[in-house]
């Protein structure tokens, strides 16, 4: 494979199996770790460019948290997990019992405990895919940061130019305490790494 825009329809569909079964064992790490029901809406599962990745999460200027990791192993490449800033303080504040803070900004134990929750969360992702292919993945230490959507997505950027501008990204939207949250895995596999994915599942 020379660059993203070579996955036919097939390869496509694992991918979006791959990401459903990934986002559904994040959602229960999550369910346990904030020791609360957590019921999750069939993950959207896309493959699109940098510019659209920043829409889909609200806007290059929607503050976010997001955890970024790079990968390792029989799949190399980078991962992000991010939360909106309002959806992050919830979890936050669920995991902590603490009463919700009137701005934008995070303790620094809040920071701590949503370094925790994306890396168990990103964690569980990685597992249920590992578990899947029969690949090992083996995660760097997550490096957390709340800033503009668009100033953690350039992060990244370089590898988007690598894979012809596109990403996978899973949208996965889940119910806590009746409000709907949204969070944001974003795959960027190195080309060979798709195609070790797909040779592991037997799709060539």
């Amino acid at each position: 494979m020379t660059n993203t825009e070579g996955l036919d329809n097939m390869n496509f569909d694992v991918l979006t199996e791959i990401g459903n079964i990934g986002a559904g064992n994040a959602v229960t790490a999550l369910s346990q770790m904030i020791n609360a029901k957590v019921d999750m809406y069939v993950p959207q599962v896309k493959m699109l460019t940098f510019q659209q990745l920043a829409n889909v999460i609200g806007g290059e200027e929607t503050l976010v948290a997001g955890i970024m990791l790079s990968l390792e192993g029989d799949i190399e490449g980078s991962m992000l997990f991010m939360l909106g800033s309002e959806d992050a303080h919830r979890l936050v504040e669920q995991l902590l019992g603490m009463k919700p803070q009137a701005d934008d900004t995070f303790s620094e134990m809040e920071m701590s405990a949503l370094m925790e929750l994306g890396n168990i969360i990103t964690g569980a992702y990685l597992s249920a895919i590992s578990k899947m292919t029969n690949l090992t993945i083996s995660p760097s230490v997550p490096y957390l940061s709340v800033d503009m959507a668009g100033a953690i997505l350039s992060v990244p950027a370089i590898e988007f130019g690598k894979l012809g501008d596109q990403a996978l990204l899973i949208e996965s939207r889940f119910r806590d305490m009746d409000v709907d949250i949204s969070g944001y895995f974003i795959m960027i596999p190195t080309l060979d790494s798709y195609d070790s994915i797909m040779r592991a599942l037997g799709i060539s």
